[in-house]
């Protein structure tokens, strides 16, 4: 199989069933952004220490590959849903913040972004699930896109703002409170 297919020379792609769309639409750019989210998890789960902290990060990076497929589905024909994505796996998230909630001292400030490569990953990739985020409530307005997929991104940036104080503390980095001066 070539990786090139020379079908996307002009601007188009193919959803799933086929129908050909520009690569400039809302629903292009939303699983394209789930795609660059994974990509950046695959760095942060590369710099991560703790097995336990890799293999979560493992778990959000094959349910964004299932958003991603979700979200690639032409919506036109009322194709239904091949995959389902459940509100157990925002169940997971939610878990997995107050566990690690209660670890952290009590945030009175905005923090600065940095301080540790890690937990800089951790901040991209939380802007980037923003991102995504926005992206879908976009494609949503005209689609009927599963409600669990914009929980799981806005639990996920959560997520991904507590994994980075957490990793703060763990590389003992000081967390560099933002006060408006």
């Amino acid at each position: 199989m070539k990786i090139y297919t020379k079908s996307g020379d002009k601007g188009n792609t193919s959803l799933i069933g086929g129908k050909r769309v520009a690569k400039d639409e809302i629903q292009i750019e939303a699983y394209g952004t789930i795609d660059e989210l994974n990509s950046n998890l695959g760095l942060l789960r590369d710099y991560c220490v703790l097995k336990r902290d890799k293999s979560f990060i493992l778990d959000i990076q094959e349910n964004l590959f299932i958003i991603g497929s979700l979200l690639a589905i032409d919506y036109s024909n009322n194709q239904k849903e091949h995959i389902n994505f459940s509100k157990e796996k925002n169940s997971s998230i939610e878990k997995e913040i107050d566990r690690i909630s209660l670890t952290l001292p009590v945030m009175t400030n905005f923090v600065i972004p940095g301080g540790h490569v890690t937990v800089s990953t951790c901040h991209i990739s939380r802007s980037v699930c923003r991102r995504a985020e926005r992206n879908c409530i976009q494609f949503n307005k005209e689609n009927q896109l599963n409600e669990n997929i914009l929980i799981y991104l806005n639990r996920l940036s959560d997520y991904l703002f507590i994994l980075s104080r957490k990793i703060t503390q763990d590389t003992n980095t000081q967390e560099i409170k933002w006060i408006n001066k």
